[in-house]
């Protein structure tokens, strides 16, 4: 909260304005007052440090985006990876009659199914993956449903 209200000032200060009566009176007065080598002023640096360094340990790590979290009826927490996913909803898509090959990327909100048709009109082919690919997604339980985008061509040899 302080640092935002700092940084605040600081923009106000640039943008023309004064800057805050505490800023220029309490702030600027006790840290021109200490030393360098107080407690306080290692304290508050060191602390600052290791603020700094978790902060950039946090944004350096992947977290759990590649995990999709899955409904359940009990109080447990279930997730399902991602890449665990694509591979079901490709070859629920590879079942479909006239699908040569297919290429799914699962994302947080988005399904992207990438298909090539061998035979079959690339309509009925189309209709018959995105029904398929729904009931697939729903099989999995997922909490949040990622709406699914079906890309077909016709692929001659």
């Amino acid at each position: 909260m302080a640092a935002g209200a700092a940084l605040v000032d600081v923009v106000a200060v640039r943008a023309g304005r004064r800057a805050a009566a505490w800023r220029r009176q309490e702030l600027a007065a006790a840290l021109a007052t200490r030393p360098v080598d107080d407690t306080w002023m290692l304290t508050g640096a060191a602390l600052a440090a290791v603020i700094g360094l978790w902060l950039l340990v946090v944004a350096l790590t992947p977290g759990l985006r590649h995990l999709l979290p899955m409904r359940s009826p009990a109080k447990q927490r279930a997730q399902l990876d991602r890449d665990g996913a694509a591979v079901l909803l490709r070859d629920a898509a590879l079942r479909v009659p006239g699908v040569r090959t297919a290429r799914i990327r699962v994302r947080r909100h988005r399904i992207l199914a990438r298909t090539d048709v061998h035979f079959r009109d690339l309509r009925q082919v189309k209709a018959d993956l995105t029904a398929v690919l729904d009931d697939e997604r729903d099989r999995l339980a997922l909490s949040h449903p990622p709406r699914i985008v079906v890309r077909v061509r016709q692929r001659t040899p």
